[in-house]
C-alpha cells in the first residue's frame, strides 16, 4: 500500500469550549456558594476561605476573578437580581413597570435572596465595607429600574417633568419597609398596585 492509499488518520476534535465551560461551572459554584453562605450566616464571618470550601474550589480561583470577598459577594447578589428579575421593553411602560416589581418581589422574598438580603442590611449597620457593598447593589438594581421608567418617559407614557428618581424610592421605599418589617406582604397584587399608581 503506498502512502496516497495509507487511510487518514482520525483528526483530534477540537474541545475550545472546555475550558471555557468548566470556568463557568466553577464561577457558578463560586456564586452559589457565597450566597448560601451569606444567607446561613447568621453574624459569622463569609470569608474567602469558606467560599472557596464551601465551592469545592481554592483560593486562588477565587482571586483570579475577584479581587475581594466583597466583590464576590456582591456579583453573587447581583447575578441572583439579574436572573430573578427581567428587564422587559413591551412597549408599555404599565406593563414593564408590573413585570420588573413583581418579579422584584418574588425574587427577593425566596431562598436563597431573602436570608441573605436580610443579612447584609443587618451587618451593614456595623460594616462599613458591606455597607458600600450595599450601596453598590441597590445602586445597580435602582438603576435597572430608572431605566425602565426613562424608556416610559421617552415613549410620551409620563411627564417629561416627572421626578424619576422619587418614584424608584416609592418602588423600593415600599419594597425595604415590608420586607425588612414584614407587617404586610410583598405579593403580585401589592406589586400591581403599586406599579399602576405610579402610572396613573
Amino acid at each position: 500500500m503506498s502512502e496516497h492509499d495509507a487511510p487518514a488518520k482520525p483528526a483530534k476534535s477540537a474541545r475550545p469550549h472546555t475550558g471555557r465551560r468548566r470556568n463557568e461551572a466553577a464561577r457558578r459554584a463560586i456564586l452559589d456558594a457565597a450566597l448560601r453562605l451569606l444567607a446561613d450566616a447568621d453574624g459569622a464571618p463569609v470569608t474567602v476561605e469558606t467560599i472557596a470550601r464551601e465551592a469545592g474550589v481554592g483560593k486562588q480561583t477565587l482571586y483570579r476573578w475577584w479581587p475581594s470577598k466583597g466583590a464576590v459577594l456582591l456579583d453573587a447578589l447581583t447575578d441572583r437580581a439579574e436572573q430573578d428579575v427581567p428587564a422587559p421593553d413591551t412597549g408599555s411602560l404599565r406593563d414593564d413597570l408590573r413585570a420588573v416589581v413583581a418579579a422584584t418581589f418574588e425574587g427577593a422574598s425566596a431562598p436563597p435572596t431573602a436570608p441573605a438580603l436580610r443579612t447584609l442590611a443587618r451587618e451593614a449597620a456595623r460594616d462599613p465595607h458591606l455597607a458600600d457593598l450595599m450601596r453598590e447593589f441597590t445602586g445597580a438594581r435602582r438603576a435597572a429600574l430608572r431605566e425602565v421608567l426613562e424608556r416610559g418617559r421617552e415613549r410620551g407614557e409620563l411627564p417629561k417633568g416627572r421626578d424619576l428618581d422619587l418614584m424608584v424610592d416609592q418602588v423600593y421605599g415600599v419594597f425595604w419597609y415590608r420586607f425588612l418589617l414584614g407587617h404586610a406582604p410583598l405579593d403580585e397584587r401589592t406589586a400591581t398596585d403599586l406599579a399602576d399608581s405610579l402610572v396613573r
